[in-house]
């Protein structure tokens, strides 16, 4: 995609001319005024290296066959990244980790056993006009992580097998002992629809996408349309570990078992791994469960989903039906492909991109529209070095392993690199499935919210005249997309789109809530056959972005964002929207918390943060003063102190559900998986109801918040006038 861009520096502001169409732009954060010239005429020639049919080429050859992790086709993937990431310049590493994993979907068998025997169908369909749909090494619809087991029992359906849902079961005096449990994907993690049904006492659970969700009832069905039909099935982890990464090695890098290092590994009978066997039904399969249940009591308000049948809250006991799951786990080798472009300037500095290649099929919208996009990315980016404008900071493209059994090979690497990264992150940003639609969406940690601002600012939106900002805040009011959305709302500021918070399910978990890394997700989405085998080339080219347009103008946002953390001056973190968002989060946990303790206040801790706010506003008048006046001196110093200030919230205690979850920021919420919990030691204590820890949390809470305030004192001081104006460099 080839687009003009004129520039002119203008006191405060520079003209952008995309197609026709002049963009004011906001003086680029933590540049100074000469810095800031070169870094546009920069920006301009990276932007002209884009090329829809690179994206398309890189895409076809990572989607092409089924990639599951752990096959010789993921390692032709694997091999694919590395060679076209040395081809454009990058020295690449491959980091072998040696991981417990399932082998496969092992044998699954569902059917009814009474008042009918049946066997219910659990592959999806063959479409002539999806030449995809035929490859012999597709596999059934399967939940890795299952339990093994062969049972025979009557039906409970529980909604979204949520952990509010089963605690309804039991108000309305329904029992799931000994029954399998039947329910439908959404509003949570799938693991915690196991966990939750076995801690009830059911022996086995069913899990099916109803089509009031994503099926017929949104729209024309696949293959016609790019909704769920009657044979899809989404498959996906169900690991509920309380930390992420590998089960055997919590904490520590699974090194290779050869390696001197290797740590000990726990024996598998000491990991809680679900017991009971869980599997994954297409609604054409469920359909003849639902429509046989013959229970007197129809489901609650809200339990109803899109088939053509009441739903009842129990089969009955003339309907049995029988689920065999056999699922062995083994020590698997896992890579993971590390990029490296070393900064001119300041090799120790890290600007982390990454993206998981793995997929549950041929993974052409999840996860490798964003591989293909990074790869593009790479080139781009190895032509500018090529030609001596290589960036100041270090850049790193990752490729990882192992996403989708449980996000493993990004935590493995981050554990193998904790310290490492510890002193040299600047930021994480993850771009899974970054180019599945195309409507612009992100979520990020409070600092680089206005690094996604200004770069979609900056990129003209494909077939338009609007910017990418523009197209996606006129999205806002319709509820636009923000990557990971859930149980914390997100710190919005008026006239701005949303951008939420990061939660789970995806490879920010271990730089972000184990690290401390500043973290984003961004990237397009639209409709998807989420872990289905027809997320192929097929459903990409009809429904995801026919005109691969997308690709060029994610790589030129992505680009964008990663050319200023590498080339400026100062890093561009949002210093103010730390205050900002604490106080929204804290007065949300003050509202959970007083719902059973009514005069609870977290009075003190706001104190707290209008002291942070005082200096979060004096740092940033520091640093523009500082910048406006072209200083350069102590730059590798004040760059590491804003480095440090998103470690304030990392507690060498973590949290009380899972101490690997060190940040006291931000996590994934244990009870539903992909949601965001903001603060969560303060709303895990409310999920219990409970007061008993609120004065040790407050303590530490207050100290993180107080650190992150010294941090920016320290760094206003440090930004202040030096000693000896024009004395030469310091």
């Amino acid at each position: 995609m080839k687009q003009t861009t004129l520039f002119t520096i203008t006191g405060r502001a520079f003209a952008l001319l995309i197609s026709g169409t002049t963009v004011l732009a906001q003086t680029l954060s933590g540049f100074t005024p000469t810095r800031q010239a070169t870094q546009i005429k920069l920006e301009s020639d990276f932007k002209t290296k884009q090329s829809s049919a690179a994206f398309k080429a890189h895409l076809e050859k990572l989607s092409s066959v089924p990639h599951i992790t752990g096959t010789k086709e993921n390692e032709q993937v694997r091999d694919y990244i590395a060679e076209t990431m040395r081809k454009a310049g990058w020295q690449v590493d491959i980091y072998p980790h040696d991981v417990l994993l399932p082998k496969g979907p092992g044998e699954i068998a569902v059917e009814l056993v009474e008042p009918i025997r049946q066997p219910l169908n659990i592959r999806e369909y063959l479409f002539k006009e999806d030449k995809y749909s035929t490859d012999p090494r597709l596999t059934p619809g399967y939940n890795a992580w299952s339990g093994s087991g062969d049972v025979t029992a009557e039906i409970v359906y529980a909604n979204y097998g949520r952990k509010e849902d089963f605690e309804q079961l039991k108000a309305m005096g329904i029992s799931v002992a000994g029954k399998i449990v039947l329910a439908r994907y959404g509003g949570n993690f799938r693991g915690y629809k196991a966990q939750w049904a076995q801690a009830a006492g059911a022996v086995g659970v069913i899990i099916f996408t109803d089509p009031a969700d994503s099926g017929y009832m949104r729209g024309l069905t696949f293959p016609e349309g790019p909704y769920y039909s009657e044979s899809v099935i989404q498959r996906g982890s169900l690991l509920t570990t309380p930390y992420t990464g590998d089960p055997l090695t919590p904490g520590e890098p699974s090194l290779p078992m050869d390696a001197k290092n290797t740590p000990k590994r726990l024996d598998q009978k000491d990991v809680a791994f679900h017991k009971i066997p869980v599997t994954p039904l297409p609604y054409g399969s469920a359909t003849e469960i639902l429509k046989r249940m013959t229970g007197t009591q129809p489901v609650p308000a809200g339990w109803q989903g899109g088939l053509p049948y009441t739903y009842r809250l129990e089969g009955g006991n003339s309907l049995k039906v029988r689920l065999m799951v056999k699922q062995e786990k083994t020590i698997q080798r896992i890579y993971q492909v590390v990029g490296t472009l070393t900064g001119a300037e300041f090799p120790d500095e890290w600007i982390i991109a990454g993206c998981h290649y793995d997929a549950w099929s041929y993974g052409a919208t999840d996860p490798n529209s964003g591989t293909a996009m990074l790869l593009s990315m790479t080139e781009s980016l190895g032509k500018l070095a090529k030609a001596g404008q290589r960036p100041r900071r270090t850049i790193k493209v990752c490729h990882w392993d192992a996403e989708e059994p449980g996000v493993i090979g990004s935590a493995e690497w981050s554990e193998q690199f904790r310290d490492e990264l510890t002193q040299k992150a600047v930021a994480y940003m993850n771009y899974d499935a970054a180019v599945s639609g195309r409507r612009f969406g992100a979520s990020a940690s409070p600092s680089m919210k206005k690094l996604i601002i200004e770069a979609t600012q900056s990129v003209q939106y494909p077939d338009s005249n609007k910017t990418v900002y523009q197209h996606w805040l006129s999205h806002t009011a319709a509820g636009n997309p923000t990557r990971v959305t859930g149980s914390s709302a997100p710190a919005t500021l008026a006239g701005e789109p949303t951008i939420g918070n990061l939660g789970g399910g995806s490879d920010h978990i271990a730089p972000y809530m184990h690290i401390g890394i500043p973290a984003l997700s961004a990237g397009t989405e639209g409709p998807t056959l989420y872990h289905s085998q027809y997320d192929d080339l097929y459903f990409y080219d009809k429904f995801a972005d026919p005109t691969y347009k997308m690709g060029p103008m994610m790589e030129q946002v992505v680009g964008t964002m990663t050319l200023r953390l590498a080339n400026a001056d100062l890093v561009p973190y949002d210093l103010a929207r730390y205050p900002a968002d604490l106080e929204v989060h804290l007065k949300a946990a003050e509202k959970a918390i007083q719902a059973y303790a009514p005069t609870y206040s977290i009075a003190p801790l706001l104190n707290a943060v209008a002291e942070l706010k005082k200096n979060a506003d004096a740092c940033e008048i520091a640093r523009q003063t500082y910048l406006k006046s072209g200083r350069t001196d102590k730059l590798i110093e004040l760059n590491k102190e804003l480095r440090m200030l998103e470690r304030s919230f990392i507690d060498p205690k973590g949290n009380a559900f899972g101490g690997w979850y060190r940040s006291l920021y931000a996590s994934s919420d244990p009870y539903s998986g992909y949601a965001s919990w903001m603060l969560p030691g303060l709303l895990y204590e409310a999920s219990l109801k409970s007061t008993a820890n609120l004065p040790d949390l407050e303590t530490r809470y207050k100290k993180a918040i107080q650190t992150l305030s010294d941090k920016l004192l320290v760094l206003s001081q440090g930004m202040g006038a030096p000693a000896s104006i024009g004395s030469g460099k310091e």
